[in-house]
């Protein structure tokens, strides 16, 4: 399936636009694989790409207290980057790494732009990315706020299933707001319930 095929079909359910919309996107952007733990914007730099995961995972990432803490986990079909810096244009001291080999769809800014203010479907595509990209956000804070770590990691695991093998156990934890050790005593009280 080529690529634009791909995101249409993702999008679909959410909002239709035709495949020549997708494709003006698409032939805007470049597909990349990454290895394995690679850094894809380091921190305290501007992040010039906004990407969408075809295949593979990723986290973002805050240096904090001497050690990385995950504000976010990105999946298959998720977008990933540093959204803010991507906007302003400007250095965050966020990180993007993906955590296991991924293949990404990425746009560069300039095309991002071009596509948002020359077409009226791109303007559509673009301010949906936005629109996801900010109740994402918003989802993930008021989770936080009013569900326990062992609630939210029941989600993260009913969205993501594989999220054990996929992610490393403390950006999970980081994630959550709690301990390995936490999560440990989380995952097995979960797995004796089954």
């Amino acid at each position: 399936m080529r690529i634009e095929q791909r995101i249409k079909q993702v999008f679909d359910p959410y909002f239709n636009v035709p495949l020549e919309a997708w494709k003006s996107f698409t032939d805007l952007g470049e597909i990349i694989t990454t290895e394995k733990d690679q850094v894809v914007k380091q921190a305290h730099t501007t992040e010039k790409y906004l990407s969408f995961i075809l295949k593979g995972s990723g986290g973002i990432l805050l240096w904090k207290n001497n050690n990385f803490v995950c504000i976010d986990l990105c999946y298959d079909e998720d977008f990933f980057g540093d959204y803010m810096s991507f906007l302003t244009q400007q250095p965050t001291a966020l990180e993007v790494i993906t955590f296991e080999q991924s293949e990404l769809f990425r746009i560069s800014k300039a095309n991002f732009d071009k596509l948002s203010y020359n077409t009226d479907f791109g303007d559509k595509i673009c301010r949906f990315a936005a629109e996801a990209l900010f109740i994402h956000k918003q989802q993930q804070q008021t989770d936080i706020l009013t569900k326990t770590a062992a609630e939210r990691y029941a989600e993260l695991q009913s969205k993501q299933p594989q999220i054990i093998q996929r992610t490393p156990q403390k950006h999970i934890a980081s994630y959550l707001g709690i301990t390995p050790q936490s999560l440990s005593r989380i995952r097995n009280e979960q797995a004796n319930k089954h």
